[in-house]
């Protein structure tokens, strides 16, 4: 048996690595892979004897987020839809997490994931620019999207949006590791930063430059950088002056209005539309992932600024778009354990005594700031490209506590 257990470990142990590369290739090498690591996960436990789910501070939000959207099903209007494509979904991402979150313990295995998380953002970014000078992406064969005569690129994702996502998510930890603390130490961060920074500009995805804006600013502060602090509120002050003629000529167009302009116009209709979903059945939603069914049936006669809408939509929004699946009730325990996930790792920030490590708890924080900043004007906790880097960044977070030799109790937290 200890053979299999030994098999089992080393199966476990490069899925984690591998898996945020993967998912700058395509979904399903990220979804085998996911799959691969539950298996073998669930086996070892089994073989051992032990408890499928580790203990962390978010498993009670966890527990009950998933109830009510077993409870949403209630008002599905396709019950095989909500079983598989929203209960079992999520099942399946809450598995990888506690896989991660109990798995990841050894500081050789962060440093191999923080490679591959390098080497995906590298692969996404050159086959960025590959697909503008050339006009196909080198992966899948995709061209790149023309707004308002800029050709942004969307590499091997199908929107520039979500691989502004993608991108948004992974880049603080590459940027935070170059500025606060491997810059000498493995100096290949630097480029590849630069060029994590070059993707996320070709993208020309607003969502995305305020997520890596907020992200990077927090850092700032959290890190008491003075010249980023500084260098970011220039940059801010100097954007209406640098940004591309189309964009200035396009921000006049909508009035200046800071909700059009970061929104669109389309995207204004649809959340107005979502809150008639809402308001129709405001406390367990309209049924786990049946929003885009839905959608037609809550369009208004007159949509916002006479936008026309398709009749199958994301909400473009994960919080909107939460609300009208699995209702307010499931809205509030999502912010729940998002407040519980950045608290136990203010915790785990305080009580690391491993300066490398330490960082790293800032950094991942940024990358779930990033995630959850996109999520404004994005409904990214739901696309199946990149729904998953919520949760992988959420357990590598928590997979911190694994280093720190005496589990932070409940009192040293409200101490701390």
């Amino acid at each position: 048996m200890d053979n299999i257990l030994n098999v089992l470990d080393k199966v476990i142990y490069w899925t984690i690595i591998l898996i945020p590369f993967s998912i700058s290739i395509a979904p399903a090498p990220a979804n085998i892979l996911a799959g691969i690591l539950i298996v073998a996960f669930l086996i070892k436990k089994l073989l051992k004897k032990e408890y499928f789910f580790v203990k962390t501070p978010v498993n009670i939000p966890l527990f009950f987020f998933f109830l009510i959207s077993c409870v949403s099903v209630i008002h599905s209007i396709d019950y095989r839809d909500s079983l598989k494509g929203g209960v079992l979904r999520l099942l399946w991402y809450i598995l990888v997490f506690f896989c991660i979150a109990e798995e990841l313990k050894d500081r050789h295995h962060i440093n191999r994931i923080i490679f591959f998380i390098g080497l995906g953002v590298v692969l996404s970014t050159i086959d960025g620019i590959w697909q503008i000078t050339t006009g196909r992406d080198f992966i899948r064969g995709y061209f790149p999207v023309v707004n308002i005569g800029l050709v942004r690129a969307t590499a091997s994702f199908k929107d520039p949006n979500v691989l502004g996502i993608y991108l948004s998510a992974f880049a603080p930890v590459l940027f935070g590791l170059t500025l606060y603390y491997l810059k000498n130490k493995k100096p290949w961060l630097i480029p590849v930063s630069v060029l994590a920074l070059t993707g996320i500009v070709l993208t020309y995805s607003r969502p995305t430059l305020l997520a890596i804006y907020v992200s990077l600013f927090f850092l700032g502060i959290a890190m008491k950088n003075k010249s980023v602090v500084i260098t970011l509120a220039i940059l801010l002050l100097i954007s209406p002056f640098i940004l591309p003629k189309s964009v200035k000529d396009w921000a006049k167009e909508v009035g200046y209005n800071p909700l059009r302009f970061m929104c669109n116009d389309d995207r204004l209709a649809v959340y107005r539309n979502t809150l008639n979903m809402i308001k129709d059945h405001p406390f367990i939603g309209v049924g786990a992932n049946t929003y885009m069914k839905n959608y037609k049936k809550y369009k208004e006669p007159r949509e916002y600024c006479d936008v026309v809408t398709l009749d199958y939509m994301y909400a473009h929004n994960i919080y909107l778009h939460m609300a009208g699946e699995i209702g307010l009730i499931g809205l509030g325990i999502f912010l729940w354990l998002v407040y519980k996930l950045f608290h136990h790792a203010g915790s785990i920030y305080s009580f690391m005594k491993d300066p490398y490590l330490k960082t790293l708890a800032l950094l991942f924080m940024a990358s779930l700031m990033a995630f959850l900043v996109n999520g404004l004007t994005e409904s990214s906790l739901y696309y199946s490209r990149v729904g998953l880097i919520f949760w992988y960044i959420s357990a590598l977070l928590m997979s911190l506590e694994n280093f720190i030799h005496t589990p932070i109790s409940h009192k040293e937290i409200q101490a701390a």
